[in-house]
């Protein structure tokens, strides 16, 4: 089965030159109805029409879907019927383009439609769908309406520049501010989380060679992703791929055994694992020998608080001694303990799963952030003692990039800049 979606001015009537089954323009909208698509008195196939009539659709147009057996032949079919009668091919994201210009959805709600297509995991698509529904959009509007009602009464007081008035009392304006910050911060600190669930978040598998880096990656994901020999040195660049556990999207990283060496191409390997290192959210620690826990021990400072850390021990079927107290033992060869580390793991960020209003995007963290700046601005100003059209200027500027992340205040590049990633026929 496939869908073929038409919408604006017209639509109907179009449809009507190829469909028979009855008259489009006439049924009611939010009908659904049985009969032909034909090429003249060809046959091209047996069809359902979905009529929507505005503002009741998606794009708040007249709209119709047309869903036909999915052959690759009969959809170039009907698209070449659809061309010939006044259609065109729309661009991609034109229709929740549509939607967003006609009022049925903001930017925000827009951009989640994109990311809920786009979600391969639970949590990306609660995230998504949190955003699409309105969640927050509205947290946004509460910040801009009060910001609002301030900068209208400072702007009035221009108006009166001459009688030395104040309208804005201006401990409630700085009230006003440090609240909305109170509001914003947490956005601002849930973005690297909220990409992390988008993206998956990176868990870096550090050790010595031959510690079992490779393998457990490929016990991990159930597949031959890394090559494992008893080679010291095999693994020369970081490997990665994705696995969803409970619903979240990981992306483990396998890194080059971390030692001194002469060899150039290993060398650069060896710095890429560095760089893992620090990038990663997770960083598991491996060691199947006492040597190589003391080789990790002196990376331990190279891990930062805001990274989580796992002690693993590897190749417990071969030394079931523990070596380190509350180390995670597994022996990845044979899949043991894998499930106990895949818990531990997912333990680590359960709970970023279930926020709400987490930013996912960077177009809104660069606004927020500018916003904030713009809102420290005023915070400035009123200590000093700034005079009211100062004051307005900076609180203009804080809501000119809230309304730029909802598309309240917008550009044609931004918005071709946003749909033109969107897939053909959203």
């Amino acid at each position: 089965m496939a869908i073929i979606r038409v919408s604006g001015p017209g639509s109907l009537e179009i449809g009507n030159t190829i469909f028979k089954g009855g008259d489009l323009t006439k049924a009611a909208g939010n009908t659904i109805h049985y009969g032909r698509i034909t090429d003249g008195n060809k046959t091209v196939d047996e069809v359902l029409v979905s009529v929507f009539k505005a503002p009741k659709s998606f794009t708040a147009e007249d709209s119709i879907e047309i869903s036909t057996h999915g052959s690759p032949y009969i959809i170039r079919y009907v698209l070449k019927l659809l061309v010939q009668n006044g259609c065109r091919l729309a661009a991609p994201g034109e229709f929740t383009q549509r939607a967003f210009l006609n009022g049925q959805m903001d930017l925000v709600q827009a951009e989640a439609v994109a990311d809920l297509i786009a979600a391969d995991s639970e949590a990306a698509h609660k995230t998504a769908l949190h955003q699409l529904r309105g969640g927050f959009s509205r947290k946004l509007a509460v910040l801009r309406e009060d910001l609002i009602h301030f900068a209208s009464l400072v702007e009035l007081e221009l108006d009166f520049g001459e009688e030395d008035v104040e309208f804005a009392d201006r401990d409630d304006l700085r009230a006003l501010i440090l609240n909305i910050q109170a509001q914003i911060l947490p956005l601002l600190s849930s973005f690297d989380n909220g990409n992390a669930i988008k993206e998956g978040f990176p868990v870096a598998i550090i050790g010595a060679p031959n510690a079992g880096k490779s393998t457990l990656l490929n016990a991990l994901l159930n597949e031959e992703k890394a090559i494992v020999t008893d080679i010291a040195g095999t693994t020369r660049d970081i490997i990665e791929d994705t696995l969803i556990l409970d619903g979240i999207k990981f992306r483990f990283i396998d890194t080059a055994g971390i030692r001194e060496t002469d060899d150039l191409i290993e060398s650069m390997g060896i710095e890429r694992s560095k760089k893992a290192l620090k990038e990663a959210r997770l960083v598991i620690f491996l060691y199947d020998s006492p040597e190589g826990y003391s080789f990790l021990q002196n990376l331990r400072d190279q891990v930062s608080d805001q990274q989580v850390l796992f002690w693993v021990r590897n190749k417990t079927d071969l030394s079931p001694a523990p070596i380190r107290e509350e180390e995670l033992s597994i022996s990845a060869k044979e899949n043991q303990g894998l499930e106990a580390l895949k818990t531990a793991v997912v333990s680590a960020v359960q709970d970023l799963k279930t926020e709400d209003n987490t930013i996912t995007n960077i177009r809104h963290y660069e606004h927020l952030s500018k916003a904030n700046d713009a809102l420290n601005d005023v915070l400035s100003g009123l200590a000093a003692g700034i005079t009211g059209d100062f004051l307005a200027q900076d609180i203009r500027v804080a809501l000119h990039h809230l309304g730029e992340i909802t598309g309240t205040i917008s550009t044609d590049d931004l918005l071709k800049n946003i749909f033109g990633k969107f897939c053909i026929g959203k």
